[in-house]
């Protein structure tokens, strides 16, 4: 589906640089392909372009639910209000579309996923099979490390990613932050406008360099959806109750700051049901986006909030975007 904006240009996708699997994705891990030529204009196919916005241009993917926790379709631009740092702003963009995505799939591949994964995988998979045709993805597993699975930086190719979730190595500890760091870099490299995380893991980060503060921070300052998984069997919680806690306040926190979700199923069979769910969520969102009032290039923290209001006859909605987001800082004048 097209997705036109005013004042905003449109060029065609770039293809991906193929990456050897069972790699670290880390900036040193592999040399990359200098940068092809730019295209010249063309019409774009469906699936095929993206948007390249104005630096300052902040987009909020929104999603508006029911008292029964279903998609609210057809609201108006009259409908929202949104603020920053409690100052409305106008907003330029409104949209409702089904719009292609590039996601990660960053699935646990410690020790104690080692009978679980087979129903996680089969979970990954629908959540593919349910989204947008256009969409394009990749798989990390992660332990002490973390590892870009698929054959290509992004694919859409159903088999390759079977593939990648079927290296089961589950052995070790486990680096959720690292990996979630790791997977938001790389999904930099995404053609589609919309970025999108899922994480499923089973326990706490043991092993990681980085803090859940720092992985909350990237997640912000590269505008991706993070949506969690947390597999946490009853044996788990008897004898950890503790860190499975701390586990499953990293993993809200992780989604509720980047506007997702987080869910925790009793067993690891539900996991297919939810990520057909997270799927659903994707594809039902309003795009707002607005250009700041407050334009200091100054790196700080903006806080963000979405207010909806009803039409007649709706009752009661809730709405769910990111936080916030941190401003770009002016170009150094230094050279």
């Amino acid at each position: 589906m097209a997705f036109f904006l005013a004042a905003l240009s449109v060029c065609l996708a770039t293809g991906a640089v193929a990456q050897q699997s069972q790699a670290p994705i880390s900036p040193s891990g592999h040399p990359e392909a200098p940068p092809a030529p730019p295209a010249p204009p063309q019409e774009p196919q469906q699936g095929q372009y993206r948007i390249q916005t104005q630096v300052n241009l902040v987009v909020l993917h929104t999603s508006v639910l029911n008292d029964r926790s279903i998609f609210v379709p057809g609201l108006k631009q009259e409908n929202f209000r949104v603020f920053e740092d409690k100052v409305e702003q106008k907003l330029s963009v409104f949209k409702q579309e089904d719009v292609p995505v590039s996601f990660g799939l960053v699935i646990d591949n410690s020790g104690s996923m080692r009978e679980k994964r087979p129903q996680v995988n089969a979970a990954a998979l629908t959540f593919v099979k349910t989204s947008n045709a256009a969409d394009e993805g990749f798989v990390v597993n992660f332990n002490d490390d973390y590892y870009l699975d698929t054959e290509h930086d992004f694919t859409s190719d159903l088999n390759e990613m079977k593939s990648a979730l079927e290296r089961i190595d589950a052995r070790g500890s486990t680096a959720l932050y690292d990996a979630v760091i790791g997977s938001l870099d790389h999904l930099k490299k995404g053609s589609r406008d919309k970025k999108v995380i899922l994480v499923v893991t089973d326990g706490e980060d043991n092993a990681s360099r980085h803090s859940l503060e720092n992985a909350v921070e990237q997640a912000q300052r590269n505008d991706a959806l993070i949506y969690a998984v947390g597999v946490f069997s009853d044996d788990d919680i008897k004898h950890n109750r503790r860190a499975m806690k701390k586990a499953r306040t990293a993993l809200s926190q992780l989604a509720n700051a980047t506007g997702g979700l987080a869910f925790f199923p009793e067993d690891a069979s539900d996991t297919e049901s939810i990520c057909t769910q997270i799927a659903h969520d994707i594809r039902n969102q309003y795009t707002l986006a607005y250009y700041p009032t407050n334009t200091a290039h100054d790196g700080t923290f903006r806080t963000v909030q979405v207010e909806v209001i009803p039409p007649r006859g709706s009752g009661k909605l809730s709405v769910r975007t990111r936080t916030g987001y941190y401003a770009s800082r002016a170009p150094s004048s230094g050279n």
